[in-house]
């Protein structure tokens, strides 16, 4: 118990700066470009995984379950069938958004062909002599 509260405090102290600085980030995104934007939703992606495993850990811990009240599990379910749902609609949105982009781009003959998996090319068959 002498640790688990300042852990708990430190935790939730470094969550709220993280959180503000995603809103500081989030402040520029008018200016961002491309790059700016992509590297900005794998950081919230990073953090988004950290903080989830890290949560299934605090939900793993024995002296959590004993003591956590049914009303904040209630909540955390609440919370995390949003964001679930949220994130399987962004998903299915944007994989299928980019599918029909790419396919336009494809009938338009305006995909990088260097970026573009490569047909199968014949193998070479190594023909080893004896001598």
């Amino acid at each position: 118990m002498s640790t688990i509260l300042p852990n708990l405090d430190a935790w939730v102290k470094r969550q709220r700066e993280i959180l503000e600085s995603f809103k500081k980030a989030e402040e520029k995104l008018k200016e961002a470009d491309r790059l700016d934007l992509i590297v900005l939703s794998r950081a919230a992606f990073q953090h988004m995984m950290r903080t989830i495993s890290a949560f299934d850990q605090w939900l793993q811990e024995p002296f959590v379950i004993s003591h956590m009240p049914k009303e904040m599990l209630e909540d955390v379910w609440r919370t995390v069938s949003k964001i679930l749902y949220e994130l399987l609609e962004l998903d299915i949105r944007h994989t299928s958004g980019f599918k029909a982009y790419v396919e336009k781009l494809a009938r338009e003959g305006k995909l990088n062909p260097i970026l573009m998996s490569p047909k199968e090319e014949p193998r070479r068959v190594s023909v080893q002599t004896s001598i």
